[in-house]
């Protein structure tokens, strides 16, 4: 795993000498936060060799190098997912490489299914912790001492300062900003109503299939992570309410503004 890292880090290097602070990856609807990068390079994933693809419809498939409010970032244009096929080593080989490649702090979005029932359509979250549903761990198997240590500590899964820069942030614009729990499950099924209900009950606030795996392989690498979500769909009702992807795509594009204005303002701190 470690030399794979490495080559693709050596061969990106080859392409652009560009050296990122910040890694963004970018969730389900959410790619335009790459309109407000300027940029210097942007390499499509499929010519990297020994990177997977993205799959899923809302997910761009290119590495965007480049400046966001005067600070050296690079963006992930689509990530990869478990219940693409992928596995946890290939949906967190991106995190590692932009370690290698020189990032010191790693930002994450998402589009999530609310379960706290003071959530609303469009309201955004900041993870504050999240619960592991997943039922595997991207650290499973050999360590390797490189990367990080055999048993990370996880106290604190999101940078506390980080957190509370982004909550002033948002209460300066207006905007509705929770903070909250983020369940991972692995999908590709929206949940069940007994699920939703289960979530709830557990501590969670909302409910998505990614961000978990690459948080855990930043803070193994010793990364600070920010991780924001936009609530796109909400679940746990009595009645029913279906919900497809074409929804929650369109509401994470309705309310990527405050979240890309977060972000934007966020980094330049």
């Amino acid at each position: 795993m470690l030399e794979k890292i490495k080559a693709i880090a050596e061969h990106i290097r080859k392409e652009s000498s560009f050296n990122p602070e910040i890694g963004i990856i970018l969730g389900s609807g959410l790619g335009g936060l790459v309109n407000e990068i300027e940029v210097v390079k942007s390499i499509n994933y499929s010519d990297i060799p020994g990177f997977p693809v993205s799959t899923v419809k809302g997910h761009g498939s290119k590495l965007i190098f480049g400046m966001l409010n005067g600070v050296k970032v690079v963006a992930m244009q689509g990530r990869f997912h478990y219940y693409e096929g992928y596995s946890m080593e290939d949906v967190i080989l991106p995190v590692r490489v932009m370690k290698f490649l020189g990032i010191k702090t790693l930002i994450l979005s998402n589009a999530s299914g609310g379960v706290n029932p003071n959530y609303k359509v469009g309201d955004l979250m900041i993870l504050d912790d999240h619960i592991n549903l997943m039922g595997t761990n991207p650290l499973i198997g050999k360590n390797d001492d490189e990367l990080g240590p055999r048993f990370p500590d996880m106290g604190e899964p999101y940078d506390k300062s980080l957190i509370e820069k982004a909550k002033k942030i948002a209460a300066t614009h207006g905007f509705v900003c929770h903070t909250g729990v983020y369940a991972a499950v692995t999908g590709p099924t929206f949940e069940t109503r007994a699920e939703y209900k289960y979530i709830k009950y557990i501590g969670a606030d909302c409910v998505g299939m990614s961000t978990v795996p690459e948080n855990i392989a930043a803070r193994h690498m010793g990364l600070p992570v920010f991780a924001i979500s936009i609530i796109t769909d909400l679940g746990g009702s009595d009645i029913p309410e279906l919900i497809t992807h074409e929804e929650v795509l369109k509401v994470a594009n309705a309310a990527e503004q405050k979240m890309t204005i977060i972000i934007k303002e966020l980094i330049k701190q």
